[in-house]
């Protein structure tokens, strides 16, 4: 590899690692409530489902037997 690849590898990998420390931030405490997001994203305050789940009864014994064919 020529001088003039590794050099301009090595300084465009700075750049980047010099980008990502400035734009670091630590995590901090804060309380996140719905007032600071209402302009962004409403949050419903109740949700309710319309549609009742129904369970699958087949899926627990497909996954039985998935597992038993795992057998050696």
């Amino acid at each position: 590899m020529k001088r003039e690849i590794a050099r301009g590898l090595l300084l465009g990998s700075l750049a980047i690692a010099t980008a990502a420390v400035a734009a670091w931030q630590p995590p901090v405490m804060q309380v996140l409530s719905s007032a600071q997001f209402d302009a962004q994203c409403p949050i419903p305050r109740v949700a309710k489902v319309a549609i009742d789940a129904k369970p699958d009864h087949d899926l627990l014994l497909f996954m039985y037997g998935m597992k038993q064919g795992m057998r050696p």
